[in-house]
């Protein structure tokens, strides 16, 4: 089996945080890892402060193999992304000439100034190596396992593109999902002593309501396709254990 290869998210952003944006990219990177075997342990949301963005990157890349970053990368004065990942790893933020070529030739084309706030979008800790943006050109970056992206969700998505196929990836997680007529309330205690029995697995649960009738989702996740069998047929039988009739609430 492949090593476990994890990752982690930072959200960058006061709009995220003041609901004036709403989020669309946690989703889509967690369906993107997920695809690849890659398990996203854990988001944060920061708000435009560097300190807080230095100390979410550098706990985070401490403890799995990638870190993704979305948003602070544009030309305004809140965008300070570039600045923070620099002060994370220590190195200066520079202005990337192949990242200034790059913007230089894009405005040339459409006839637009290539202003010193569209010049800011060429910065990134020196070193740094380019995410290609095939929507509006501004390159995002990576410094080691540190990948830094744009938090608009088209872009962002299209950067993701270009780095899914260059990441470790590991183990696919196998999932299976049975639908129990049964609430959660009756089959907590039983479902609990079904996973610890069977430590290989991932064991979720998720309450439903229907038609004036409580029900619950199981879902079963494992690595090991005989883990995820032998614990699939103890929750059948654990189920068919549990009388027809149950008046637990949820």
């Amino acid at each position: 089996m492949s090593d476990l290869v994890t990752a982690a998210m930072v959200v960058i952003g006061d709009e995220i945080l003041s609901g004036r944006t709403k989020d669309r990219n946690i989703g889509h990177l967690a369906d993107m890892l997920t695809a690849v075997g890659v398990d996203l342990k854990e988001v944060r949301v920061v708000s435009d402060d560097e300190s807080a963005i230095v100390e979410a990157v550098n706990a985070l890349r401490a403890r799995n193999t990638y870190v993704f970053t979305t948003g602070g990368i544009g030309p305004t004065h809140d965008d300070i992304t570039a600045d923070a990942i620099a002060r994370a790893f220590g190195r200066p933020c520079v202005y990337d000439d192949k990242a200034l070529t790059l913007l230089k030739e894009h405005y040339a084309r459409r006839g637009t100034e290539f202003s010193e706030a569209r010049k800011r979008m060429a910065r990134m800790p020196q070193g740094a190596e380019h995410i290609d943006n095939p929507i509006s050109v501004a390159p995002g970056f990576r410094v080691e396992n540190v990948y830094v992206m744009a938090g608009v969700p088209a872009i962002f998505q299209a950067m993701l593109d270009n780095v899914v196929p260059t990441l470790k990836t590991g183990a696919k997680l196998l999932s299976e999902t049975i639908p129990s007529p049964h609430p959660e309330g009756a089959i907590g205690g039983p479902l609990g002593a079904v996973q610890a029995a069977h430590p290989e697995t991932i064991i979720g649960s998720y309450p439903k309501y229907q038609d004036g009738s409580f029900w619950t989702e199981i879902v079963i996740r494992s690595r090991s396709r005989t883990a995820l069998a032998e614990a699939l047929k103890a929750t059948h039988t654990m189920l068919d254990a549990i009388p027809d009739r149950q008046e637990a609430k949820g």
